[in-house]
């Protein structure tokens, strides 16, 4: 699967300013929602928006795609190439991680499970994981409208999957962030960030589950 192909597809009507914007107002609220970590792991980096707009003292950045994700990275990420559920990262030391619209790409729940497993190794005990994907139950009609879409996930799955792999699940938030940047709604700064301050309208917008865990 040509995946530089198919996001350059996807993404091609998206206005990147504005989802730049969108995800350094994110990532400053998930900084906090973490407990202001600093060193934070971003273990499928792709274009580094979280990773790069997270005010921690030390980021890194995984994914397998090495020149997209060099082209991507602020200088003061360090980047590690390859697959997080084989590369070698050191043990107990991130104090937090993120997994962005992963989960759902890969092959198998037991892929799930192996991948959650080996993040688990590499977070300090009471380090946290967040982990942000779309959720079947609001999304069904357009989850397999993306090509690389294979594992079906929703928040009770990814909850367990979370307490499988050795993480207490501090928070589970059902709907949480719109499914897309191509809604018709305005996004601007002050929207964005009311919008995260107010959980009571993640339920009329949100179609990505947000899970919390905790080592």
């Amino acid at each position: 699967m040509n995946l530089d192909r198919i996001y350059s597809y996807r993404f091609r009507d998206v206005d990147q300013a504005k989802r730049a914007m969108v995800w350094k107002e994110l990532s400053a609220y998930l900084f906090r929602r973490l407990g202001q970590p600093q060193a934070v792991l971003d273990p499928a980096a792709g274009m580094c928006e979280f990773i790069n707009h997270v005010p921690a003292g030390e980021k890194w950045a995984v994914d397998v795609n090495e020149p997209f994700v060099r082209a991507h990275a602020a200088k003061e990420v360090r980047v590690a190439i390859g697959d997080t559920r084989t590369i070698d990262l050191p043990k107990d030391h991130f104090d937090a991680v993120f997994v962005s619209n992963f989960l759902e790409h890969l092959g198998s729940q037991e892929e799930v499970a192996d991948f959650l497993t080996k993040l688990h190794t590499h977070i300090k005990p009471g380090g946290r994981i967040a982990v942000m994907g779309p959720n079947f139950k609001y999304t069904y009609k357009e989850y397999f409208d993306f090509a690389d879409h294979t594992v079906v996930l929703s928040e009770l799955g990814a909850a367990e999957h979370l307490y499988g792999a050795g993480f207490e699940v501090e928070s589970v938030e059902p709907r949480f962030l719109p499914l897309s940047f191509r809604g018709r709604l305005p996004v601007n700064r002050f929207l964005v960030r009311s919008y995260l301050a107010r959980p009571w309208a993640w339920r009329f917008f949100g179609k990505q589950f947000l899970l919390i865990g905790r080592k």
